[in-house]
């Protein structure tokens, strides 16, 4: 098989490296092919240890022409260039823009040097990576599935998403947020996509340390330690959590860890200057995932006030609030996307509606100041993890899908 990323490998999508490499080890094999080139500065360890040969398309179609021309000449001579043309010239009609092209040419790219063997191709992300798959397998007569995520859900077109799901063999989501709106869009082909938790391999992390600290906001000199991890992008929702922040009493005493770069970052910084709060907030940029770990365990709290973007981006259920939980973190999140199905309020973490600064300043508020509360919340977050979000039920289907696929496609046609 062919599994097809937009960028890869990015420590933002652990997630899917964590998956890869399982699959790696139950026997199945992958090329990886990549539709742009990494840009972190780090990469996590399970990326060394993927062994599956990795290849990049072309980003731009400028980047290398005579490889993209080759791709399209060998699709005219070679493969069912007419037959894709048809549905690609509609697409065109409705997304008339240069990337729509640049699909085309990627796709071309990958039609003609995509290993003869492999008959079945993934993708995960339904939009631009998902384009690119579902013309090379229309080029070649291969079948394709995907895993959907978040922003592919929520900011792809509607038509686009419910052809590609019936051109699809099958596909799954992470939530059962992203479910329903999917199964929605697919009408009569809703039955294509399944719902599989991604889950954590649990023997990734530490076993989380003994919280025993009661620090309560009351002391300068011990203040409470929050951390939040994720990109500076609107749908995380930190210009929120910096309000927030600042209408806390100033005679409550806690500092800021933030994990992540995004091009909100200068912005979020100018916010937290003008709040009077820049001086207890530490921004770490990017890190190794050694270094997130070593943050959370150090954390009394965790938040992440997801909301959605102004493009109506929105997170599924972030890796993130599950890999603090395996720390027994209390959590603070919003009641919104697929946050809900692991956090229930009261329960293992505190929910407030999304984009209200006033309610995050009480939760917040109300958990600085009760340190007996949350190490009950933390252990009930790490409780919830264990029963019902483990990495091996969701894996087990996938894998079994995913065989389903590659030995009905194991002689691909046009080739």
């Amino acid at each position: 098989m062919a599994i097809v990323l937009k960028g890869y490998p990015r420590l933002s999508e652990t997630f899917i490296a964590q998956e890869i490499l399982e699959l790696e080890r139950r026997g199945l094999t992958f090329d990886i092919w990549s539709l742009r080139r990494p840009t972190d500065r780090y990469h996590h360890p399970m990326h060394e240890a993927i062994a599956a040969r990795l290849l990049y398309l072309p980003e731009y179609l400028k980047d290398d022409p005579a490889r993209v021309w080759k791709g399209l000449v060998h699709a005219i001579r070679h493969l069912r260039f007419r037959e894709l043309m048809g549905v690609f010239l509609r697409d065109l009609i409705r997304d008339p823009t240069p990337n729509r092209m640049r699909r085309l040419g990627q796709a071309c790219v990958l039609a003609r040097e995509v290993d003869p063997a492999i008959g079945h191709l993934h993708v995960h992300f339904l939009h631009t990576p998902g384009s690119v798959t579902r013309y090379a397998a229309r080029l070649t007569g291969r079948s394709f599935s995907f895993s959907a995520h978040a922003k592919d859900i929520w900011t792809t077109p509607e038509w686009e998403r419910r052809e590609k799901i019936a051109d699809a063999a099958w596909g799954v989501t992470c939530t059962a947020d992203g479910w329903r709106e999917l199964t929605r869009v697919a009408g009569n082909a809703g039955d294509k996509v399944e719902l599989v938790y991604h889950g954590l391999d649990l023997d990734r992390f530490p076993p989380p340390p003994q919280r025993v600290r009661t620090a309560d906001g009351s002391d300068p000199a011990d203040p409470v330690r929050l951390v939040a991890v994720g990109r500076a992008v609107a749908k995380k929702g930190f210009d929120t959590l910096l309000d927030a922040l600042g209408r806390l009493p100033p005679t409550l005493h806690w500092r800021l860890v933030h994990i992540g770069t995004g091009p909100l970052i200068a912005p979020l910084k100018a916010q937290a200057e003008k709040l009077g709060i820049a001086g207890r907030i530490e921004w770490r940029g990017s890190q190794a995932q050694t270094a997130v770990i070593a943050a959370l365990r150090a954390a009394d709290l965790f938040v992440l006030p997801s909301q959605p973007g102004e493009d109506g981006d929105r997170d599924g259920l972030p890796n993130v609030i599950m890999e603090a939980a395996t720390q027994a973190l209390p959590i603070v999140s919003t009641r919104f996307a697929g946050v809900p199905e692991f956090v229930t309020d009261g329960e293992n973490g505190l929910l407030v509606p999304p984009a209200d600064a006033p309610a995050l300043a009480q939760a917040l508020a109300a958990l600085i100041a009760d340190p007996a509360r949350r190490r009950v919340l933390g252990a009930a977050a790490l409780a919830r993890l264990k029963a019902d979000f483990t990495f091996e039920a969701g894996i087990d289907r996938l894998e079994n899908r995913l065989r389903q696929s590659a030995e009905a496609m194991s002689l691909p046609a046009g080739r």
